[in-house]
Formats: C-alpha cells, sequence, structure tokens
C-alpha cells in the first residue's frame, strides 16, 4: 500500500538528485557492464585486519567507544601524523574518530560555516561539498581547476575571496583529476590566507597514494597552514574497506573543539569494534606506506592495456582514478559517451561533467584502476573495441 502524504513542505536541496555514483550502479548492473566506475576496491582487504576487528569483536569491544576516538587509536594517528608529516597534534585534543571522512568534511562544514558565509572549492570536485555548504545556509562557490593539468588558478582564487570567505576546502590528491599539490602551491594558499580568518577544510583521504616518487603535501607538512585547518583522511580508502565507513579529523584545538560539538549529537562515537582493529593494524606502518607502489603498478597495468584503445589517457599523480580523453573521436557529451559505454561495450565509468555544479563537459570520463587483474583486463579490453 501507497501512502500519500499530505504534508506540504519545502526542499532544503531542491536541486540535489540521486548521485551519479548510484545512477551509474543501477545502469552497470542492468547490462552487467564492468565496473571501471566505482572509487571502491573490487578485492580483499588483508585478512590480518579482519582478524583483528573479529578478536576484538570476540573480546566484548562491541559498546561504546569514548566519544572522540579509542585513545589509542588518536595515539596511534598523532604518531603517525608526526612522524610523516612532521606536525605534532595532541591526541586528547585535536584527533577525532569520525563514522566516514563524508562524516568529518560534513562536521567540519556545519560546525564551522554560518548562513551568509561564502566557501571556496574547486571544481571538478566530490560531490558533497556544495550540497553540504547550502544546508548551513551559505554559498558554495566553486573554482574551476584549469583542465587539462587541473592546476589552481591562484588569481582567480584571490579574486574570489571576499569578506564572506569562510572556508577553502581543498582536495589533495584530487579526486576526480588524480592531481596532487606541490610545495608551491601550500605556499600560495598561506599567502592567500595569512592575516585571515579563512578555515581551510582540507580532503586527504588518498594521502598515501602518490606516484613515481611524489610527496604528499597536506596541510600538516605546512605549519601556518596546519594551524587554519581541519585534515580529514579516511581508514577505508587506505586499507580497501570502505564499507566500514570509520575516518578521521585533525584540527587545531579551538576549531576541533567545534567539531566535536556536531559530532557528539550526529552520531557519539565510531564503531568501536574497527577502532581497536585499526589501532592495532597502525603499528604497522607497512600496512599504509606500501599503498602508493600498489596502486601504481595498478596504473601502470591499467595504462598498458589501454595503449592501442582510442582513447587518451591524462597523467595520474595520485589516488586511483585516471581520467581518459574522448574528444577527438567524438562529439558526444561525457553523459551520452558514458551511457554508450555501459550499454553497447559493457564496461562503466564516470562522466566528468558530474563533478561540476554547472555540468561543465571537457570530454573526458573517469576510469578507476581500484580493481582486480581480471578486471582491470575485462575493462580495458571493452574500451579497445570503441571505434575511435
Amino acid at each position: 500500500m501507497t501512502l500519500n502524504s499530505s504534508v506540504t513542505f519545502t526542499s532544503k536541496q531542491p536541486d540535489v538528485g540521486t548521485t551519479i555514483f548510484s545512477v551509474i550502479g543501477q545502469l552497470s548492473a542492468q547490462h552487467h557492464a564492468v565496473n571501471l566506475s566505482q572509487g571502491a576496491p573490487n578485492f580483499p582487504c588483508d585478512p590480518q585486519l579482519v582478524e583483528l576487528v573479529s578478536s576484538a569483536m570476540r573480546d566484548g569491544h562491541n559498546q561504546y567507544a569514548a566519544m572522540t576516538g579509542l585513545p589509542a587509536l588518536r595515539e596511534a594517528l598523532a604518531e603517525k601524523v608526526h612522524a610523516l608529516y612532521g606536525q605534532l597534534y595532541d591526541a586528547g585534543s585535536e584527533v577525532l574518530i569520525t563514522g566516514s571522512a563524508s562524516q568529518g568534511i560534513y562536521m567540519a562544514i556545519a560546525a564551522l560555516v554560518h548562513a551568509g558565509d561564502e566557501v571556496i572549492f574547486f571544481e571538478p570536485a566530490f560531490d558533497s561539498y556544495a550540497p553540504v555548504v547550502r544546508l548551513q545556509g551559505a554559498t558554495p562557490v566553486g573554482l574551476k581547476l584549469q583542465a587539462p593539468a587541473f592546476t589552481i588558478d591562484w588569481d582567480a582564487l584571490r579574486a574570489a575571496i571576499t569578506p564572506r570567505t569562510r572556508m577553502i576546502i581543498i582536495n589533495t590528491p584530487h579526486n576526480p583529476s588524480a592531481q596532487v599539490l606541490t610545495p608551491a602551491d601550500l605556499e600560495q594558499l598561506a599567502a592567500l590566507t595569512r592575516n585571515t580568518d579563512i578555515i581551510v577544510l582540507s580532503d586527504e583521504v588518498y594521502e598515501h597514494i602518490l606516484f613515481d616518487g611524489r610527496q604528499h603535501c597536506g596541510m600538516a607538512t605546512h605549519p601556518a597552514l596546519a594551524e587554519r585547518s581541519v585534515i580529514v583522511s579516511s581508514f577505508g580508502k587506505t586499507f580497501h574497506v570502505t564499507g566500514w565507513r570509520v575516518g578521521y579529523a585533525l584540527a587545531p584545538a579551538a576549531l576541533m573543539a567545534e567539531i566535536v560539538k556536531v559530532h557528539q549529537f550526529m552520531m557519539y562515537a565510531a564503531d568501536t569494534p574497527m577502532q581497536v582493529g585499526f589501532a592495532r593494524y597502525l603499528q604497522q606502518p607497512e600496512n599504509y606506506l606500501q599503498l602508493a607502489p600498489f596502486y601504481q603498478q595498478k596504473r601502470d597495468r591499467l595504462q598498458a592495456l589501454l595503449q592501442d584503445s582510442p582513447f587518451k589517457l591524462l597523467p595520474s599523480a595520485g589516488s586511483f582514478f585516471m581520467l581518459a580523453s574522448y574528444g577527438h573521436f567524438s562529439d558526444e557529451s561525457d553523459s551520452e559517451m558514458v551511457k554508450r559505454l555501459i550499454v553497447d561495450h559493457g564496461v562503466a565509468t564516470i562522466p566528468l561533467s558530474a563533478f561540476y555544479m554547472d555540468g561543465t563537459d571537457n570530454k573526458l570520463i573517469r576510469l578507476s584502476f581500484a580493481k582486480d587483474d581480471a578486471t582491470l583486463q575485462a575493462g580495458a579490453e571493452a574500451l579497445c573495441r570503441v571505434k575511435g
């Protein structure tokens, strides 16, 4: 039985529909397409991590953890960040375990952005940024990265900053462009925000996935930026367990105190047995330090497999994505191209236009190489069958 509600209301997000990832996922399932679209691994995580979490459950770690996170996990993260990036965070007041990086991003914006504020972010962008900003009664200001290198136009950023600018959202390594910030970029950002009250929200979920010897240039590597930044990262992306939905945030104590006020009413505490498992797993640094060569091998494999395809691959400096250009052989929109690839060729990708508020179409599609070898092989074979 279907109930037709007589309640009238005004949508807070009238322009928001179903996320592109769900739409593509449904169409892909309908056509049994090879999945090069979803940013989630289709291979198993380390059995040792599963055993650590299972052991935690058997040992009775099944009730609420401390609100801000298991102390052992917060301490392990503080030690890791200090060792890798040089910034020392207080485990008690500056580290928060969240129910996913997405929740961390939401809470940081909700806690620190007020109605009437402006939040600058860079497009193409992960699709949650702008809607969350709007929910606070604030204005999202999308600045386009300079294609095809997808670098920040620092003059454009300088011009976009106004007295109402409260936050700048950074994402490095970047989804979907697979580009990364450099030390020179950090200096530019520091110069533009110096002597302001602008907060930097830095989405660094791919912090351990950089290629060709590159080093992660996150906010914790720059002391002046660390003082004004909320850094969000993800255990799910790092350890191939995106379904576990556990992440973390780092911030100076004054900023973190405001975020915790939202966190305590949003979910109170992240899942306890996962936290116990991660705390133990982090004691072995090789568990995250080996990610870069692991994914670089997958990137290189997909590049080699697509050598004879009609697509031109853009460089991938980090994350587990790469962009492929097709404008030299087709005038189709990227959405039309993606649909044709699914329906006619049995391979799923993501149109880059989905990452722009205005649907900018650069004739680029996003491929994910966080897949097992069989999936990479099958997806590449399908793409190679496309007529150029």
